[in-house]
């Protein structure tokens, strides 16, 4: 396989180490470009909705990467669905949502005739409704019967800013303790990737899956790459 550039476009700080990380782990090959705008997350946060101001400043970063030789995208804020699809009409190269391929992933658990429920987590409240519109969206055109359950979890996201790790797992932990009769559950941030060690313990002796965004996204990136080539 070749190696090729792949930019990871972030919106806060606390997920370019998790992506960063699984890159090392199962794609050590490809070289990331990280470029990261954190003020994206604040202002979406203020103003409450994707403005047109705000989706052309991700068009300006993906033009940016692609500038720099890039031949993916990878965007790994899970807030941002309008604005990455605008971006990837534009881009000309694979541009994946954070958690496209962890959806993918989930929607393959589905049985027929039996309602696949799903529990999604978030530390970053905005991610909810756009994530969960998005599943929604996908298990519609693959024929899932989906039942959806979600769980904000306040002050982890800023226990893991804090430098307070362990805490911001824990809370995340039990966070997932009102989802343990879902079939999956998923981590909607990559920063809360390095949690998952934390939940699965927590479930136990359930086996219930957790999935998080960082192992699928780069999992699915590297198949796009291995065809290619």
């Amino acid at each position: 396989m070749t190696s090729p550039r792949i930019a990871l476009i972030h919106a806060t700080p606390l997920a370019v180490t998790p992506i960063n990380d699984a890159f090392k782990r199962l794609w050590p090959k490809a070289q990331c470009h990280n470029l990261l705008d954190d003020t994206l997350s604040q202002d979406l946060a203020k103003e409450g909705h994707l403005s047109s101001a705000m989706i052309q400043r991700f068009i300006d970063l993906s033009e940016y990467s692609l500038r720099a030789g890039c031949e993916a995208i990878l965007f790994t804020c899970s807030a941002f669905g309008t604005a990455i699809e605008a971006v990837a009409q534009k881009s000309g190269v694979p541009t994946l949502k954070p958690n496209e391929a962890m959806f993918e992933q989930t929607l393959k658990l589905a049985t027929k005739g039996t309602p696949l429920k799903v529990g999604l987590i978030a530390t970053f409240n905005p991610s909810i409704d756009s994530m969960s519109a998005e599943l929604r969206q996908m298990a519609t055109a693959k024929g899932v019967d989906l039942k959806l359950f979600t769980r904000f979890v306040p002050n982890a996201m800023q226990s893991l800013a804090d430098g307070h790790t362990q805490l911001h797992h824990d809370l995340i932990a039990q966070g997932a303790m009102h989802l343990s009769n879902c079939d999956v559950i998923l981590l909607a941030q990559f920063s809360m990737a390095a949690a998952q060690p934390t939940v699965s313990a927590k479930l136990l002796p359930l086996t219930t899956p957790v999935l998080s965004s960082p192992d699928c996204a780069v999992a699915a990136l590297s198949m796009v790459f291995q065809k290619s080539s």
